[in-house]
């Protein structure tokens, strides 16, 4: 993605860097709490988007690739994708744990393999502090993104920020999140009402870039 000289961006090939980048903090929080039983999920989720960049390795070579605030920005912005992208991943695997603990019990030897793979994850309450601390992280970062984004812009194009479906679409997410952790800080939400909230504002970071991308450069061919 980074050469000397060029940026090449599509939208697997992100995809996949920012799985790594998730991996990467996972791993990190793993020194500090047990959480062995998320891997079960996330290697598999790691090995699939490393998958897709190989199958799909399109992508577009990005103008003014020399700009110093340019290439940053595209560095702070896939470091905030990755931590969100790995936020909502966790958020579903949280939903679906609460699910399975409402299920009735079946016997050990009952259980198939996803049942026997949640059974073996920790507390919920632990993985509802690790999902906030990730997405504690990552609006740091995605605050971060929209400044160097902004900088960026002026210097290439004399605005603050271009009016389009990326700049839209990334704020909105930036508010959903915002929303999320002053809700958490004032209401105490947690729960369902966290978990929607966190896919809510991942879904909006999608459309901002992996959705665009995708229609460009796999339905439209403008790549």
């Amino acid at each position: 993605m980074l050469g000397a000289q060029h940026l090449f961006i599509g939208w697997a090939l992100a995809l996949s860097a920012a799985i790594w980048l998730g991996m990467v903090v996972f791993w990190l929080e793993s020194l500090l709490v047990r959480i062995d039983g998320l891997q079960l999920l996330l290697l598999p989720a790691a090995a699939l988007a490393s998958g897709l960049a190989a199958l799909f390795p399109q992508g577009q070579f990005v103008p003014h690739a020399e700009d110093p605030w340019l290439r940053a920005h595209l560095l702070i912005a896939l470091a905030a994708y990755g931590l969100i992208t790995i936020a909502a991943l966790h958020a579903m695997m949280m939903a679906l744990l609460d699910r399975h603990l409402h299920r009735p019990l079946d016997a050990p030897a009952q259980r198939s393999i996803i049942g026997r793979v949640l059974d073996s994850q920790p507390p919920l309450l632990v993985q509802e502090q690790l999902l906030f601390r990730i997405i504690w992280i990552g609006f740091v970062v995605l605050t971060l993104a929209v400044g160097s984004g902004s900088v960026a812009s002026m210097k290439l194009t004399g605005k603050v920020l271009p009016f389009d479906h990326k700049t839209v679409f990334t704020l909105l997410s930036w508010l959903t999140f915002g929303v999320l952790l002053a809700g958490r800080h004032i209401w105490g939400w947690r729960g369902r009402v966290a978990l929607r909230w966190t896919l809510t504002g991942f879904g909006f970071l999608i459309l901002a870039y992996t959705g665009s991308r995708f229609v460009l450069e796999m339905i439209l061919h403008r790549g």
